[in-house]
C-alpha cells in the first residue's frame, strides 16, 4: 500500500511505539474453552498463564478475531506458547484434533496471526517450517505410495471379505512398516530422495512374502524362484557385510531393478540404501525374524514410540483419509497422472511434475552428463598436472579422499548414522563432476592466455576445495529436489551453506568459483544454475559479511591503498564496464588477505609502475576480487531495493535514486554495519530513515509487511537483528540504537535545503547465467524472440543438447505461408547458404551493413492469389526476409560474443 500524506516528526524521536502493545502481566484465565484445552493436551501452569497473556494480546486485531474461532485462537495462542517454554506435552496431531482443525488450516492461520512483525518468535517459525516441510513431504509420499502400491497388488473387491481384508492388511502394514523405517533410519531430516528409496525397499520387502496371487505382473513372474524368507537374523550374524551383499543380490535383484524401472530410480542407489540401511532396520526391529508378513500392530506399536517421541504428525491417518490431514489439491499437491501414448498428428501428454518426479529427472540428467567421466583425474588433467613446475597430483587426491571421509561422517551426522554410505556415494558423484569441471577450466584458461603451466593455480588449495565443494553443492541440490523447496522454502539440514561448514571454507572464497563453474559445465539444468544463483546471493547478502569472514581485512587494506586516489574502486565498481567476465583463476589470484603492493584501480596511478615503463597486467587484476565482488552486490541491493520502491514508494518515484544513495553510501563507507548482519536490513533502515527525513508517513510495519512479498526472504531478517554484542532485537531496535545513530547526520542532510550529489543507479546487465532455452530477443524485431529447439538429441558423449544436430535432422519453417513443392524448399537452402559467405566478408572488411527491412506479420497472402504480387515476387520477398533475419542473428551473436554482457531488454 502507498504511504499516507506526508507528516512532520523528530528524526531521533525513537520508534518503540511501532512495536506493539507490550504483553499484559495479568494472571491466568478461567476461560472454560482454555482449560478445556489444557487438560486435554497436559498443559503446566506457566504455560496456560503465557497461553492468556497471548490471546489478549491478539484479541486487539479484531481482523484475527473475526476469521477464527475462539477455540481456534486459543489453540494457536497455546501451540505459541508451548514452543516458546519448551514445554510440548503433546504431538502436532493431538494439537490440531483437540482444537478441530486440519494441518493445512493450521499453517494457514498461524500465517494471518503474523501479521504483526512481533507476534511470532524465531523460535516458532521455525518450528512451523519444519513441520509444514514434514507434512509436506509425507503428503507427496503418500500420493507416491497409493499410485506404486496399486500398480503391484490386485485389489479384488469382488470376491469376498478374504481378499479384501488380505489386500487392506498389506496395505496398511507396508506403510506403517515404511514409516518405521524412515523415523529409524532418517533420524534427523527427511530426505526426500532417501525417503522414496527406502519406500522401494519397503515394497520390495513386501512383494516377496505377499501370495502370487495378489500380485500384478511383471511382479509375480519376478518373485517365482526366489527364498521368500532369505537368510534369518541368526545365519545373518556370522555373515561378513560383504558376504550378505552378495548373497542377497543374488535374490533380491529382479524385484528392485523391476520397481527402479517402474519409477525411474537409479539401480545401484536403492540397492546401496537397501544393503546399508533397510537390512539393518529389519534386523533392529525384528522384522527379519518375523514369518510372513510382519504383524502390523507389532510394526504400529514401534510406530507409536517414534511418533510421541518426535512430537509431529501422525502419518498412519493418511490410511484412514483422516480430515485433519486433508490438503488442497489445486494449491500444494498435483495428480499423478501416466502420459498417454501419441497419436499420429497430436503433441504427446506431459503429466505434471511431481516432487520425486522431478527430483529423479533432475539425478537422471546428472547421471547422463558424468556417464563419462570418473572419480579420478582423466589423462587430460594428468596432462595438466605433469606440466606444472610442482606436480599437484598426489595432494589434489589426497585432498579428495581425506575430505570424502569428512563428508561422510557429517552428512551421517546431519540426516542419520545409517544413511552414512548414502552420502558418501552421493560425495563422490561430486567428485566425478569435480574432476569434470576442472578439466574444462583448464582447457578453456589455455585457450584464453596460451600457456600450459598452472602451478600456482592448481597449487592452490583453497581453489581446490571450494571448486570440490561446488559440484558437492550442486549434486545435493539435485538430489534434495529443488522443485521441492517452493513449496514450504524451509531448509533441510544439509542446505547451503552447510557444504561451506563441512569443508571449513569461506563464502567470499566459494563465491570466486561460482560463475566460472557454471560456464565450463554447459550442461548443469536450469534449476541447478537457478541453485548455485541463489548460493551467490545468499553469500552477497550475508555469508561472506560474517565476522570471521576475510571481506573486511579486504576491504581495510584497499581503503587504505585508495585513500589518495579520486575514483576509490568501491565507489565507482557498480558504473565500471564488464571486463571479459573474469574467470575463477583471475579471482583467485587477486590478493584476497594480504598484499605485498598496490594493487591497481580503475584509474591507473603513475606510483605503480615504479619508473619501469607502463604498468603490466598483473597489478590491475590483483583488485579484480574485492571490485567485482562489490559491483555484484550493489547491483543486487538496486534491484532489491527497486521492488521494494516499487511497491512501497509509487507515489514519489523521485525517492528512489535518494533511498539508494543512502543505501550505497553505508555499504562504502559504513561497511561494518554489515557484520554479521543482511544486507535488506540496511536497505530496509534506509528507506524508513529517508522516509522521516522527507516526511513521508511510512511505517515500518508496512515496510516488513511489503518485504515479505519479495522472493527468497525469510522473517529472521527483520525479527532478529544483531544489535552489539550477541544480543539481536527487532529491526526498529537496530534502527534507533545502531543506525539512525551511526547515520544521522548523514540523514538529515537529505531533509536540508543543499542535500548530498545522488548516486548513479547501478547498470544492470543481463544475467551471465544465461539458460540454454531461454529466448533470444530480434533488435528491432518489435518483440519478435527466438528460441532454441526444445526436442532434446543425444549425442555421443550422452549429453542432451539441441545444437548437436547434423543438417538432416533441422527442421525448416516457414511462417505465413505453406510453400508446398520440394523444389521451393531447394531454392530456399540454396539462397540461405549463398547468404553466408557476403556476411562472413563483411564481418572481416569492417564494412557496415545495410539497414535490413524489419520482419512483416500483418499481410499474409491469400489463397486464390488475388494480391498484387505475383506468386514468384512474393516467393523472393519472403526468401529475402528470412535471409536478412539469419544475417541479423548472425551479427548479433558476433557481438553479443565481442561485448560480453550487454544490457538487459526489458
Amino acid at each position: 500500500m502507498p504511504p499516507k500524506s506526508p507528516r512532520k516528526g523528530a528524526l531521533s524521536r525513537p520508534q518503540e511505539e511501532e512495536r506493539g502493545p507490550t504483553e499484559p502481566t495479568g494472571i491466568e484465565s478461567d476461560d472454560p474453552v482454555l482449560s478445556s484445552l489444557c487438560n486435554q493436551l497436559n498443559i503446566s501452569k506457566l504455560v496456560k498463564v503465557q497461553t492468556w497473556q497471548t490471546y489478549k494480546r491478539f484479541s486487539s486485531d479484531r481482523s484475527l478475531q473475526d476469521n477464527m474461532k475462539k477455540i481456534e485462537s486459543l489453540g494457536l495462542c497455546l501451540y505459541i506458547a508451548a514452543v516458546n517454554a519448551d514445554e510440548m506435552t503433546f504431538t502436532f496431531t493431538e494439537f490440531v484434533k483437540a482444537v478441530d482443525i486440519s494441518v493445512s488450516k493450521c499453517f494457514n492461520l498461524l500465517r494471518q496471526m503474523d501479521v504483526n512483525m512481533d507476534n511470532l518468535s524465531t523460535k516458532v517459525d521455525s518450528a512451523v517450517m519444519k513441520l509444514k516441510k514434514k507434512y509436506e513431504t509425507m503428503s507427496h509420499l503418500y500420493q507416491k505410495f497409493q499410485s506404486t502400491f496399486n500398480d503391484i497388488f490386485l485389489n479384488q473387491p469382488n470376491t469376498g471379505n478374504a481378499a479384501g481384508s488380505r489386500y487392506k492388511a498389506i496395505l496398511e502394514g507396508s506403510w506403517t512398516t515404511y514409516l518405521l523405517a524412515k523415523g529409524n533410519v532418517l533420524q534427523k531430516d527427511d530426505d526426500l530422495i532417501i525417503s522414496f528409496q527406502l519406500l522401494l525397499c519397503v515394497l520390495e520387502y513386501f512383494i516377496k512374502r505377499s501370495p502370487s496371487d495378489v500380485l500384478k505382473e511383471p511382479y509375480k513372474s519376478s518373485v517365482s524362484g526366489l527364498s521368500v524368507n532369505g537368510p534369518t537374523r541368526t545365519s545373518r550374524r556370522g555373515q561378513s557385510r560383504n558376504t550378505r551383499t552378495s548373497r542377497q543380490s543374488e535374490t533380491d535383484t529382479r524385484i528392485i531393478e523391476a520397481l527402479c524401472k517402474a519409477n525411474e530410480c537409479p539401480v545401484d542407489e536403492v540397492k546401496n540404501v537397501y544393503f546399508s540401511s533397510f537390512v539393518d532396520f529389519l534386523d533392529s526391529t525384528g522384522i527379519s525374524s518375523m514369518d510372513g508378513l510382519p504383524k502390523a500392530e507389532v510394526i504400529s506399536k514401534q510406530y507409536e514410540g517414534v511418533y510421541q517421541r518426535n512430537k509431529d504428525i501422525d502419518a498412519r491417518l493418511f490410511l484412514k483419509n483422516d480430515p485433519s490431514l486433508k490438503v488442497d489439491i489445486s494449491e500444494s499437491l498435483e495428480q499423478e497422472r501416466t502420459p498417454k501414448k501419441n497419436i499420429a498428428g497430436e503433441a504427446p501428454v506431459i503429466p505434471p511434475q511431481t516432487p520425486v518426479r522431478a527430483a529423479m529427472n533432475t539425478i537422471n540428467q546428472l547421471m547422463v552428463t558424468l556417464n563419462s567421466s570418473c572419480d579420478e583425474p582423466s589423462e587430460i588433467l594428468n596432462l595438466y598436472f605433469e606440466n606444472c613446475t610442482i606436480n599437484p597430483k598426489i595432494k589434489i587426491t589426497e585432498r579428495v579422499n581425506c575430505l570424502g571421509q569428512v563428508f561422510k561422517a557429517r552428512f551421517a551426522t546431519a540426516i542419520g548414522q545409517a544413511c552414512a554410505e548414502i552420502g558418501y556415494q552421493r560425495y563422490r558423484v561430486g567428485v566425478r563432476l569435480h574432476y569434470r569441471v576442472l578439466e574444462s577450466i583448464l582447457k578453456a584458461e589455455e585457450e584464453r592466455l596460451s600457456i600450459h603451466n598452472f602451478s600456482i593455480l592448481l597449487n592452490n588449495d583453497i581453489f581446490h576445495t571450494c571448486l570440490l565443494a561446488c559440484a558437492v553443492e550442486v549434486v545435493m541440490a539435485a538430489y534434495g529436489g529443488n522443485s521441492f523447496q517452493t513449496q514450504s522454502q524451509a531448509e533441510t539440514a544439509v542446505s547451503f551453506p552447510w557444504i561451506l561448514n563441512v569443508f571449513e571454507q569461506k563464502a567470499i572464497d566459494f563465491y570466486k568459483v561460482i560463475e566460472s563453474f557454471i560456464r565450463a559445465e554447459p550442461s548443469l539444468t536450469k534449476h541447478m544454475i537457478k541453485h548455485l544463483e541463489r548460493c551467490e546471493h545468499m553469500i552477497m547478502e550475508s555469508l561472506a559479511w560474517q565476522s570471521d569472514s576475510p571481506l573486511f581485512d579486504l576491504i581495510r587494506q584497499t581503503r587504505d591503498r585508495e585513500e589518495s586516489i579520486d575514483h576509490p574502486e568501491m565507489a565507482s565498481a557498480a558504473q565500471q564496464p564488464s571486463q571479459n567476465n573474469p574467470t575463477a583463476a583471475d579471482l583467485y589470484l587477486s590478493p584476497s588477505r594480504t598484499t605485498q603492493q598496490s594493487a591497481g584501480t580503475s584509474v591507473p596511478t603513475s606510483s605503480s609502475t615504479n619508473g619501469q615503463g607502463p604498468a603490466p597486467p598483473q597489478p590491475q587484476q590483483r583488485s579484480t576480487s574485492l571490485s567485482l565482488f562489490y559491483k555484484k552486490v550493489y547491483r543486487l541491493a538496486y534491484l532489491r531495493l527497486n521492488s521494494l520502491c516499487s511497491s512501497l514508494l509509487s507515489e514519489h518515484p523521485e525517492l528512489e535514486q535518494i533511498v539508494w544513495t543512502l543505501f550505497q553510501h553505508t555499504l562504502q563507507h559504513e561497511y561494518e554495519l554489515m557484520r554479521d548482519r543482511h544486507l535488506d536490513q540496511i536497505m530496509m533502515c534506509s528507506m524508513y530513515g529517508i522516509c522521516k527525513a522527507k516526511n513521508i508517513d511510512l511505517r515500518f510495519k508496512t515496510i516488513v509487511t511489503a518485504y515479505k512479498q519479495l522472493t527468497n526472504t525469510n522473517q529472521e531478517t527483520f525479527k532478529h537483528v544483531l544489535i552489539r554484542d550477541g544480543r539481536h532485537d527487532s529491526i526498529i531496535v537496530f534502527y534507533n540504537l545502531v543506525f539512525m545513530q551511526r547515520l544521522k547526520s548523514n540523514i538529515l542532510q537529505y531533509a536540508s535545503t543543499r542535500p548530498p550529489t545522488l548516486s548513479p543507479i547501478p547498470q544492470i546487465p543481463r544475467s551471465p547465467y544465461r539458460f540454454a532455452n531461454s529466448p533470444l530477443r530480434i533488435p528491432g524485431g518489435n518483440n519478435i524472440y527466438v528460441s532454441p529447439l526444445k526436442s532434446p538429441y543425444k549425442s555421443s558423449d550422452g549429453l542432451l543438447s539441441p545444437t548437436k544436430m547434423t543438417p538432416r535432422t533441422r527442421i525448416l519453417v516457414s511462417i505465413g505461408e505453406s510453400f508446398g513443392s520440394s523444389e521451393k524448399f531447394q531454392k530456399i537452402n540454396q539462397m540461405l547458404s549463398s547468404a553466408e559467405r557476403p556476411s562472413k566478408r563483411t564481418a572481416q572488411d569492417g564494412t557496415a551493413p545495410k539497414p535490413l527491412k524489419k520482419l512483416r506479420f500483418d499481410d499474409h497472402d491469400e489463397a486464390d492469389g488475388s494480391k498484387t504480387l505475383s506468386t514468384d515476387s512474393k516467393f523472393q520477398q519472403k526468401l529475402a526476409e528470412m535471409t536478412s533475419t539469419r544475417t541479423r542473428l548472425q551479427r548479433q551473436k558476433s557481438e553479443e560474443s565481442s561485448n560480453g554482457v550487454t544490457k538487459e531488454e526489458h
